[in-house]
């Protein structure tokens, strides 16, 4: 389910994205794209590792990161008026629902095949 979530969250911010100005191309533009990117292959990478708990864990948190770091590109995005504030919200809201789920496989690696202990 995070999976899925965040990987349609990133082709709704790459979409969103086509309509940043030019000048944008290689900051705004190309770091919201990666770093929502990011979200999708750090958690595909994490559940392919799950059987090894420490780095299950590592991965979740780089998904984690990158989760925050498309947060602050939306506040950026936001603040220059390149996105409304209902795209904003609406981007957000999921955003931080990807956190929530992130935060839950993080605090419970037992219910995704892993173990909280690191056995």
């Amino acid at each position: 389910m995070a999976y899925k979530m965040s990987f349609q969250l990133a082709m709704e911010d790459f979409e969103i994205s086509k309509s940043f100005p030019n000048e944008e191309k290689y900051s705004l533009t190309d770091q919201i794209r990666r770093s929502s990117r990011s979200v999708s292959v750090n958690l595909a990478e994490a559940y392919r590792k799950r059987i090894y708990p420490a780095h299950f864990r590592s991965k979740l948190t780089d998904s984690d990161s990158e989760y925050s770091e498309t947060q602050v590109w939306l506040d950026f995005a936001m603040e220059c008026k390149y996105i409304k504030e209902e795209q904003y919200l609406e981007l957000s809201s999921k955003t931080e629902e990807v956190g929530k789920l992130l935060n839950y496989m993080i605090n419970n690696p037992e219910k995704f095949g892993s173990s909280k202990t690191g056995n």
